[in-house]
């Protein structure tokens, strides 16, 4: 089994017991961490990896992205959200073979991982037939990343008819979790539309034994969903832009979460991102999210810096003297998604015995050295090409700053499903209605 040792490194642990290291050393056996100190003593037969002017933390985990639309990256950059819906799920969505849909999750995974994003939950909202589900886990699966497939209906689907997930999700459950250490786990998106369609899919999620993960929509709130017997403990809240103050701590008291991405919901015009008011109520857990690929781009850094300026903006706002802190936001991206998730006993921290999902990021370059506060580096000074060493359960993906894995036919995949869509005409009809007002705060 190969024992790495990486020394002197910054360490920012996540992990509230162990604190930063500002020289410390790591220790990785195999697919977990073993110790984590200064001048630890390597075992026998261990690499020595020289770790200095580096900065190492847990891997980012994205905790809401529609992964398959990494195939239209970019396509929408002033879509609103009915915009959205009527294009990018009423258009692109139909038009997408199994092999597009795989070729789709691999591409948004592996840009991902490239980006030091070693954990993501897929909210895969085209479940159109088994097919589709088993080319999105498939790719999920030969990515190498750590992720939550959840597993949903379009909202197409959803408005028109109110959806009861179907049976198809017990295959997929029994594929998924048969081995308790699988890198690929599973959730539902339970979004039915009506309040018998909630009570079954909750229901549902009880006899599968998984979470939920559900867009955060003004009728089926979390306190209607408490009401009606369809809240889950655990259950992740996605966006949610103007919550009162009320239907926040029915999220905290049910144990649930709110992952906000605060760059598409700027651009989209959802609402503000709940950044400070979220981060201010005791007991929520908060983390961060790409959401869509169409119209922003999917790596943390750039959540990071959106989410701090939204924090800091409303904080200026409201004249509060304290607020939220770049501790708070790499907190959010790290530890919280993994707590979001349900997966704080495996990643989101450098602890012991926890696997070993690493982000190496070098800060000996002239646009981020000297490093004064490595909090305010990471959040507020680096991008990608910061990005040296990504691991996921002790392997590499990222090394030398390079990605491991060959990317040549997937891209020319991706170039020919581009090709016939232009072909079809699709892609021209991306650009309509560009000047239309705002609309719903869900996406």
């Amino acid at each position: 089994m190969t024992i790495r040792v990486f020394r002197n490194a910054r360490l920012l642990t996540m992990d509230p017991a162990l604190g930063d290291l500002e020289h410390g050393d790591l220790i990785v056996e195999g697919d977990r961490i073993l110790d984590v100190g200064a001048n630890l003593r390597a075992p026998e037969g261990a690499e020595t990896v020289d770790a200095t002017d580096r900065i190492i933390l847990p891997g980012f985990v994205d905790t809401h992205r529609h992964m398959w639309q990494g195939l239209l990256r970019g396509i929408a950059p002033a879509h609103t959200f009915p915009q959205y819906m009527d294009n990018i799920l009423g258009d692109f969505g139909p038009a997408m073979t199994p092999h597009d849909l795989y070729t789709g999750n691999l591409l948004s995974a592996r840009a991902a991982l490239a980006s030091g994003i070693t954990t993501i939950q897929d909210i895969s909202n085209i479940q159109d037939a088994p097919a589709h589900t088993d080319a999105l886990v498939t790719a999920l699966q030969e990515s190498g990343i750590r992720a939550v497939f959840g597993y949903g209906k379009s909202f197409p689907d959803i408005l028109a008819h109110g959806t009861v997930l179907p049976a198809d999700t017990r295959r997929v459950r029994g594929r998924l979790l048969a081995d308790p250490e699988a890198l690929v786990t599973m959730a539902l998106v339970a979004e039915g539309g009506s309040d018998e369609a909630e009570r079954a899919n909750a229901a549902l999620a009880r006899e599968l034994d998984v979470p939920i993960s559900r867009h955060f929509s003004d009728r089926f709130s979390a306190a209607h969903l408490r009401d009606i017997g369809a809240l889950l403990p655990g259950t992740t809240f996605i966006h949610g832009n103007g919550l009162s103050a009320e239907e926040l701590a029915v999220i905290a008291d049910s144990g649930g979460s709110l992952s906000v991405s605060p760059a598409i919901e700027m651009i989209m015009g959802h609402g503000y991102p709940m950044i400070a008011p979220a981060l201010a109520r005791p007991g929520l857990t908060v983390s961060l999210s790409a959401d869509v690929e169409v119209t922003v781009s999917a790596d943390m850094f750039t959540q990071l810096r959106a989410a701090y300026q939204a924090g800091r903006h409303a904080q200026h706002s409201n004249g509060a003297s304290t607020g939220v802190t770049v501790h708070d936001i790499l907190r959010m991206a790290t530890l919280d998604g993994a707590r979001s998730l349900g997966l704080a006993d495996r990643t989101g921290s450098l602890t012991p015995g926890k696997q070993a999902d690493l982000l190496i990021l070098r800060a000996d370059q002239p646009d981020v050295a000297p490093v004064h506060d490595p909090y305010s580096t990471v959040v507020l000074q680096m991008d990608r090409s910061h990005v040296e060493t990504v691991m996921v359960a002790g392997r590499e993906h990222v090394h030398s700053g390079r990605p491991v894995a060959d990317s040549s036919e997937l891209l020319n995949d991706a170039r020919r499903t581009a090709h016939r869509l232009d072909r079809t005409g699709i892609s021209a009809r991306s650009g309509r209605g560009q000047t239309d007002g705002y609309g719903s705060r869900n996406s």
